[in-house]
């Protein structure tokens, strides 16, 4: 009974408002990169992400807060985007962007097993 309580209660629990040096809070907040606040997090958010690999999709978005963009790809792989700096993205997320952006690939069980980082438009992921 106790440790149902205690499951209960840690799954209600708020995410962290920090991974190592990476401000979840600031990073939440800055949606599509517009307010250019995860521009100055990039480092930092290198600097964390082995910590992220081998999480869930879920999990991420907790930690991160909804992407930019999410694309499902062949055989349940996802993809979801998020935007470093502002760019065309702030004004429709649909038009193509070379503003920075790092992409977290999640396999088809849902883990996060790749992150890349790229400045011209997406194409088809």
């Amino acid at each position: 009974m106790i440790i149902l309580l205690i499951s209960g209660l840690m799954a209600c629990s708020s995410p962290p408002d920090k991974i190592g040096a990476l401000d979840l809070n600031k990073w939440r907040s800055d949606r599509g990169g517009c307010n250019n606040v995860r521009s100055t997090l990039q480092k930092d958010f290198k600097a964390v992400q082995a910590q992220l690999k081998g999480k869930f999709a879920d999990d991420i978005g907790e930690l991160l807060g909804r992407p930019d963009i999410h694309q499902l790809g062949e055989r349940n792989v996802k993809f979801y985007v998020y935007y470093f700096e502002k760019g065309p993205q702030c004004e429709d997320m649909k038009l193509k962007s070379e503003a920075p952006k790092v992409i977290l690939k999640f396999n088809a069980v849902g883990l996060l097993s790749e992150i890349t980082y790229q400045d011209r438009p997406l194409s088809e992921l």
